[in-house]
């Protein structure tokens, strides 16, 4: 079941003994799930649990629970799985103490992955505690982030079903939209279409919202029924071998209002520019900069936000979003093979008006390429 051939992951492990190398860490434990997968194609959602990779000179070891022995076994290419018991008190930090004293990591640098889902506040108590005396821990939250954020061939074949997946996920929404229609429905058709064409759930719910809700830029619970003139706000993604590539849209049911017209003129404009601006050698902060300029100059910067956008790959729950993100002087520089979605959202609460459009846009040597087969025209209905 490994959706990678064999020289992919040498790759990859040899980049990430690389950098591990570069910082003086003897080990890095991972508890990201999407560092587990790009290191070793472990596939799951028992990062939940007390899940951890061991990776260093040795070939890695898994740390987990019964559950996921078999999902290890089935899904990547590690060798050596070691499973902690569930038990009343049961401290799975223990058990990770005792596999780094047999690999003679005792009074080494190791790195560790904190800023995760995947270690909460109360397993890191319990790993610090465990690991306090026994090696000397360095967080590098950032190793494998860094090292996902430029996309290999094997993986960019994966991405690009994905973008398709979400622009069939598109058509099968506005089929959807009417009058009378629940956005029940139109949330099934959107997320049936990534189902039916081989795609996975994504790392965060689709977002929905029709009327007031069309404001809102989070899912939330609770279906409405379109009106005859309404205004309806989808943020979703194509998802497939968990890469994600995502879009949004504010479409209107019945006749745009000037204010809605107006609004995605200026979307459409600080979405260009942002493209514009996404190409090699360039710090991500030159495309906020670049957002924040046209719809400031647009009349709309207290209708904006204080982002505009996010790397994108491979993620679990609760977020599909990557760390590197599109704010003022965002630091992190572009370079080809990195995927990006780019968001322009308006939200005037005074009118009521909302509009949102965005796209995922992948760097090449040149500049970037929209991933989307769809155009940015007003969408009325």
């Amino acid at each position: 079941m490994l959706h990678f051939t064999p020289k992919e992951f040498a790759r990859r492990t040899a980049a990430f003994e690389a950098e591990r190398e570069a910082r003086s860490l003897d080990a890095v434990l991972l508890f990201a799930q999407e560092s587990q997968f790009w290191l070793t194609g472990f596939d799951t959602f028992g990062f939940c649990f007390f899940q951890c990779l061991i990776a260093g000179k040795h070939a890695p070891t898994l740390l987990a629970r019964s559950a996921d022995m078999r999902q290890a076994e089935l899904t990547s290419n590690i060798e050596d799985i070691r499973i902690w018991k569930d038990a009343a008190g049961a401290n799975p930090a223990e058990d990770l103490s005792a596999i780094l004293k047999e690999r003679g990591l005792a009074g080494k640098r190791v790195g560790i992955e904190l800023d995760t889902h995947g270690l909460t506040a109360a397993n890191w108590r319990k790993v610090e505690a465990a690991l306090k005396d026994l090696v000397t821990l360095i967080d590098a939250s950032d190793l494998i982030s860094s090292l996902r954020l430029t996309k290999s061939t094997e993986e960019l074949t994966y991405v690009h079903r994905a973008a398709e997946l979400a622009d069939d996920a598109m058509d099968a929404g506005l089929a959807e939209i009417k009058p009378g229609n629940s956005e029940a429905a139109i949330l099934a058709a959107m997320q049936g279409a990534v189902f039916a064409g081989g795609g996975d759930y994504p790392g965060n719910p689709f977002i929905i919202g029709s009327g007031e809700h069309a404001l809102l830029c989070r899912y939330k619970t609770g279906r409405q029924t379109l009106q005859p003139q309404d205004q309806i706000t989808l943020e979703w993604a194509g998802v497939y071998r968990q890469y994600h590539a995502a879009m949004m849209r504010t479409v209107i049911v019945g006749e745009p209002t000037s204010k809605h017209r107006a609004m995605h003129a200026a979307a459409k404009e600080a979405l260009l520019a942002c493209e514009a601006t996404l190409r090699p050698d360039a710090p991500m902060g030159d495309v906020f900069a670049a957002h924040a300029r046209t719809l400031d100059a647009h009349g709309f910067s207290a209708q904006r936000l204080n982002a505009c956008g996010y790397s994108l790959g491979t993620r679990y729950a609760p977020s599909w979003m990557e760390h590197q993100m599109f704010f003022e002087d965002a630091p992190t520089i572009m370079a080809p093979g990195m995927v990006f979605f780019l968001h322009m959202i308006l939200m005037d609460s005074d009118s009521g008006n909302a509009m949102s459009l965005g796209r995922t846009s992948l760097i090449t040597e040149e500049g970037s390429t929209p991933l989307s087969r769809h155009g940015l025209d007003l969408i009325s209905l």
